[in-house]
């Protein structure tokens, strides 16, 4: 009978051929976790990727600070993500001219108009014109996919005892916030229309979110967000 150090460092007793099963059984185990660990990590970062991006600025001759000849530079746009509102600078191919607001894809595979993405943006990145058109081009978003950000006042949750998502939009203090709870506990909301008329104090309920977007946009460090990632 042989005594060997199992993986763990304690005495194993059987013999030679048991204990390298043993530690072949180890190392299996060991491999799957890894794996297991990284298609985790993996469908994590497939869930912050954008697949559409609407244009905020085109720049058909470069970055206007791009000082090399015209003939050598590309058509770039800046554009925000549809999901995550993630801003990206992308090269356009050749012959195509999008407009802003125009919807790109930008996922893997087959692009039409895109032909790079180059990187990603901070908002003082943007150029002025980036800067100017982006609260207009969410609006267009959230009103696209209004049953989306509806579903917002529906299922925000308490962030802590004393704290609400719902406070995280700009202007609803815990007055505003509690009418929107007592008021979806009767029924969920299926529209802004119908938010405005069953929350008194509620006026634009999509500019509320407009102006949390650009919060969370302009300062990536914020410790709670609802929208960015």
């Amino acid at each position: 009978m042989d005594v060997n150090k199992s993986a763990a460092g304690q005495s194993y007793s059987g013999s030679s051929k048991d204990f390298r099963e043993s530690r072949a059984d180890i190392r299996y185990d060991r491999e799957r976790r890894f794996e297991k660990r990284h298609e985790r990590r993996r469908e994590i970062d497939r869930s912050k990727m954008e697949d559409y991006a609407y244009v905020i600025d085109f720049m058909p001759y470069g970055h206007p600070d791009d000082k090399r000849p015209i003939h050598k530079r590309e058509p770039l746009a800046q554009v925000v993500g549809e999901k995550n509102f993630t801003l990206l600078e992308v090269s356009i191919k050749k012959g195509e001219n999008p407009l802003v607001m125009d919807r790109l894809f930008i996922g893997k595979g087959e692009r039409d108009v895109v032909f790079k993405i180059k990187k990603r943006l901070r908002y003082e990145d943007l150029t002025p014109a980036a800067k100017s058109e982006l609260p207009y081009v969410l609006e267009h978003i959230i009103k696209e996919n209004e049953e989306r950000f509806v579903e917002i006042f529906n299922k925000a949750e308490p962030i802590t005892t004393k704290f609400h998502q719902l406070e995280l939009l700009p202007g609803v203090g815990k007055k505003t916030m509690w009418a929107i709870i007592d008021e979806r506990k009767k029924e969920p909301f299926k529209s802004f229309k119908e938010l405005a008329e069953r929350v008194k104090g509620l006026q634009h309920p999509e500019k509320l979110i407009i102006n949390r977007i650009l919060y969370e946009i302009k300062n990536p460090g914020t410790k709670y967000k609802l929208f960015t990632q």
